[in-house]
C-alpha cells in the first residue's frame, strides 16, 4: 500500500513528504492523502505499565494468549493424572491383593487354584472360590499376584501337577499405544471440559476469554444508521456532527490547534435515541463502532471488569479511528461516594480503570468514547471532567416540531390515508419521548389493518394515542345503571369545570368506557398550542379541573366516592410543586423546600427541611386543595342543569366528542362568558421540567384504593 502526502498531524512546521506508508519519524503519524487522522505503529510502544512490552495496554495485559492455553493444558494434564492414578490405586488396592510365595505354594497344594498366568516379573493368581468386591457399581473378581522365585520349568511342572491351568503374557505393542490412549484420553476430557465450563461461565470467549471483551463492532455498511434516520433531536445531532467532522476533516481544526474530544455523555430520559444517536454517528462517521452496555463488563470473577476494559481499549487502538460506546455507564460508573452505594470493590476497579484508559489514550489516534444514561447525577465526578468526557448532550423529550419530525419517521414506511394530520397528533402527545411515537404508529397500523383498512387513517392514529395513555377498551366489563350513571356525572364534572375557566385546556373527549389500564372513564384534554411555561393561574385552574369530578358526585349523589383517587393524588403533586419548587405561596414565598432526583427517570422530589417545614407544607397543600374543591363545587352548582343534561347524553352515547360537548354547553348557557376563578397577577414558570404537570386527562378510578400515578381497576 502506497500513499503520496504530507504528514497526518498535519503541523505547520512539518513538512514530511513521502511516498511509502510509513510513520512521520518527527510526529509518528501516518502519512495519508487524504490528512485523516489514522493509528499509530502496532509495534511501537505501550499504553500502560506493560515494562517493555509491545503494544501492550497496560498493567500486563500484553500476555501471550499461546502461553496461557498452554498453562491451562498442562494444569488439566496434571488434574487428570492425578484422578487416573488415585482411581487405578484404589480400583487395584481392592481387587488384586499380594499374597507371599508360600501362600502360594499352599494354595497349590490346597487345590485353591484354578489359573495361573506367568508374567515376565510376576505371578497372577485366579482362585477357584470366586470373592467379589462392591466397587463404584461393579462386582469384580477378587485375583492374587506374587513375585516370580523358581525358575519357568520347575513352576510349570508344580502347576500341572496340579492340575492348575497355566497362561503366559505374550509381548505385544498395542498394549503401550493402550496404555498411553489411557492416559491421553482423560486429559483431553479433563481439559475440553474445562473449556467448555469456563465458556459458559463468561458468555463465550473461550478459555481465556474471562478477561476479553464481548463488545459488538459494527461497520458502516452493517448498521445503516445516519443522522437522516434520527429527528427530534436537532441540537444534540448539531454536537455530534461537529464530532463527525472532526473525524472526516481533522486538518482544519489542527490548523487552529483544536484537539478532538475524547468523549461525550449523551443524558436523557429513557427512548429518546441516546443509542440510536450514538450509532448515527459511526454511520456518518464511517468507522468501526464498538458497542456494549455497562453490564457486560461485570462478571462472576473479581477483576474480570477491569481485564475487560484494558481489552476494549486494546481493540478499539487496532482499529483507530473508531467509537466506542456504552450504554447504560451508570453501571459501572456509579459514584464512589457512599451515598450512592460505593464500596462495591469490583466495580470501582472497572471505573478506575476507565479512568485510566480514557486518560492514557492519545486523543490524536481518533478514538471517540460515547456514552449514555439516564442518571447523570449518579456518575462519578472524575468521569465527568472534560479530558474525559468533554461534553454532555443532553437528549431530552422532543417538542411539537419534534414530534411532528418523529412522527414522520416512524411513518415513512406505513400507508397513511391524505386526511392524516401528524401536527394534530404531534400536539395531542406532548411529553412523549421517540419510542412512544413510534409505538403509537404501529398500534395505528395494527388498528386498521384489524378493522379491514388499507390505510392509516386520523380515527386510527387518535385510537393508538388512547391506547398507549389508557390502555384497550374493556369490552367484558359491564357497569350497572347506577355507577355508570356515577360515572358520566365525575367526567362531566371535570369537563364543565374545564370549560367554565379560561385557563383551562379544552375538551377533546369524553367516555366512560372502561379501559384496560384500570380507568372506569376519562376525561381527554388536549392544548391548543405547545407551551413550556405554566402560569400560576394555569396551574390553579388545573386543580380545579382535578376536583370537578369529586364536586359533581358531591352535589348529584350527595356522597363521595373512590373513583377520584387519580384525581386526588396528581392535585396534591401539582399543589405541593407550587408550594416547595415554584415559590407560589404566600405562606413561604420563594423559598425553595423542595430539589428534584433522578430528573429524567421518576422526577422524585426530596425535601431539604426539616420536619416542622414540611408540616407546614402539608397544611398550606391541604388550604389550596380545599379551596380548588370549593371553586368547583360552586361552578357545578351554579350550572347543575348543564351538568344533568350533558350527562345524560353521555350515559346515553357513552363516548362523546370534545364539539359535541361544547355545542350542548353553549345551547345551555345561551352565551354567556366563561367564569374567571379569580383574577391573580401572572407567575411565569421557571423550571417546568421538576414539575408534575402536564396530565392531559383525568379518569374515573374504580372503587378501591388505588396506587400511586395508577388508576385502580374495579
Amino acid at each position: 500500500m502506497r500513499y503520496n502526502g504530507y504528514c497526518g498531524c498535519l503541523r505547520a512546521a512539518c513538512t514530511t513528504r513521502t511516498r511509502d506508508y510509513k510513520v512521520c519519524e518527527r510526529h509518528g503519524y501516518y502519512t495519508m492523502d487524504n490528512n485523516q487522522f489514522n493509528q499509530y505503529n502496532n509495534n511501537s510502544g505501550g499504553n500502560g505499565n506493560n515494562n517493555g512490552s509491545s503494544g501492550g495496554n497496560g498493567n500486563g495485559n500484553g500476555r501471550d494468549p499461546k502461553k496461557q492455553n498452554l498453562l491451562i493444558l498442562l494444569i488439566a494434564a496434571l488434574l487428570s493424572l492425578l484422578c487416573i492414578s488415585y482411581f487405578m490405586k484404589a480400583f487395584t488396592g481392592a481387587t488384586d491383593t499380594e499374597i507371599s510365595y508360600n501362600q502360594f505354594i499352599s494354595m497349590i497344594e490346597e487345590g485353591q487354584v484354578e489359573k495361573v498366568k506367568i508374567e515376565s516379573n510376576q505371578i497372577t493368581i485366579y482362585p477357584k472360590s470366586k470373592q467379589t468386591v462392591s466397587l463404584f457399581y461393579m462386582q469384580p473378581t477378587i485375583t492374587y499376584h506374587t513375585g516370580k522365585i523358581e525358575d519357568d520349568d520347575t513352576l510349570t511342572q508344580r502347576l500341572l501337577d496340579a492340575n492348575v491351568e497355566v497362561s503366559g503374557s505374550v509381548p505385544d505393542g498395542s498394549g503401550i499405544i493402550l496404555s498411553i490412549l489411557s492416559y491421553i484420553l482423560p486429559i483431553l476430557l479433563m481439559w475440553g471440559l474445562l473449556s467448555l465450563l469456563l465458556r459458559k461461565m463468561t458468555g463465550g470467549g473461550g478459555i481465556m476469554g474471562v478477561g476479553k471483551s464481548n463488545a459488538k463492532m459494527y461497520v458502516q455498511k452493517e448498521t445503516g444508521i445516519t443522522f437522516k434516520d434520527v429527528a427530534g433531536e436537532e441540537e444534540a445531532k448539531d454536537s455530534l456532527k461537529e464530532i463527525v467532522d472532526f473525524l472526516h476533516n481533522p486538518g482544519k481544526y489542527s490548523k487552529i490547534g483544536a484537539k478532538l474530544p475524547k468523549g461525550a455523555l449523551l443524558v436523557g430520559p429513557p427512548g429518546t435515541g441516546k443509542t440510536l444517536l450514538a450509532k448515527a454517528v459511526a454511520g456518518e462517521a464511517h468507522v468501526p463502532f464498538f458497542s456494549l452496555a455497562g453490564s457486560d463488563f461485570i462478571e462472576l470473577y473479581v477483576g474480570v471488569g477491569a481485564s475487560r476494559v484494558r481489552d476494549l481499549f486494546k481493540e478499539a487502538e487496532k482499529n483507530a479511528p473508531c467509537i466506542i460506546f456504552i450504554d447504560e455507564i451508570d453501571a459501572i460508573g456509579r459514584s464512589r461516594d457512599s451515598k450512592y452505594g460505593g464500596g462495591n470493590e469490583e466495580r470501582e476497579q472497572t471505573l478506575n480503570q476507565l479512568l485510566s484508559e480514557m486518560d492514557g489514550f492519545d486523543g490524536k489516534k481518533g478514538i471517540i468514547v460515547l456514552a449514555a444514561t439516564n442518571r447523570p447525577e449518579i456518575l462519578d465526578k472524575a468521569l465527568l471532567r472534560p479530558g474525559r468526557f468533554d461534553r454532555r448532550i443532553i437528549v431530552d423529550k422532543p417538542d411539537l416540531k419534534g414530534r411532528v419530525e418523529t412522527l414522520r419517521v416512524h411513518s415513512k414506511d406505513v400507508k397513511m390515508d391524505d386526511s392524516v394530520d401528524l401536527e394534530a397528533i404531534a400536539l395531542a402527545t406532548a411529553g412523549c419521548v421517540g419510542s412512544d411515537l413510534a409505538n403509537m404508529i404501529n398500534e395505528a397500523a395494527i388498528n386498521a389493518v384489524k378493522n379491514g383498512r388499507q390505510y392509516v387513517t386520523q380515527a386510527d392514529l387518535f385510537e393508538s394515542v388512547e391506547v398507549v395513555i389508557a390502555g384497550k377498551e374493556k369490552k367484558d366489563r359491564i357497569m350497572g345503571p347506577k355507577e355508570k350513571r356515577l360515572v358520566a356525572y365525575h367526567e362531566v364534572g371535570h369537563a364543565l369545570v374545564t370549560a367554565l375557566q379560561k385557563d383551562a385546556e379544552p375538551v377533546q373527549k369524553i367516555t366512560i368506557v372502561p379501559r384496560t389500564m384500570g380507568s372506569l372513564g376519562y376525561t381527554l384534554q388536549m392544548p391548543e398550542e405547545e407551551k413550556y411555561l405554566e402560569t400560576k393561574a394555569e396551574l390553579e385552574a388545573r386543580l380545579v379541573t382535578y376536583m370537578g369530578g369529586r364536586a359533581a358526585e358531591e352535589i348529584m349523589c350527595d356522597s363521595v366516592t373512590t373513583g377520584a383517587s387519580n384525581d386526588i393524588e396528581m392535585a396534591t403533586r401539582i399543589a405541593r410543586a407550587m408550594v416547595t419548587q415554584f415559590g407560589m405561596s404566600d405562606e413561604f414565598g420563594l423559598m425553595g423546600v423542595e430539589s428534584v432526583e433522578n430528573r429524567y427517570l421518576d422526577g422524585r422530589a426530596v425535601t431539604n427541611c426539616g420536619d416542622e417545614t414540611i408540616a407546614k407544607v402539608d397544611e398550606v397543600v391541604k388550604v389550596m386543595l380545599q379551596k380548588a374543591y370549593d371553586t368547583a363545587k360552586e361552578m357545578l352548582l351554579s350550572h347543575r342543569d348543564v351538568l344533568e343534561r350533558i350527562a345524560g347524553y353521555l350515559y346515553e352515547h357513552e363516548t362523546i366528542t370534545g364539539k359535541e360537548f361544547m355545542d350542548i354547553f353553549k345551547e345551555m348557557t345561551e352565551g354567556n362568558q366563561p367564569i374567571d376563578v379569580e383574577a391573580e397577577e401572572v407567575t411565569a414558570q421557571t423550571d417546568t421540567q421538576s414539575a408534575p404537570i402536564k396530565e392531559n386527562e383525568t379518569e374515573f378510578s374504580g372503587n378501591e384504593p388505588v396506587a400511586p400515578d395508577e388508576a385502580f381497576e374495579e
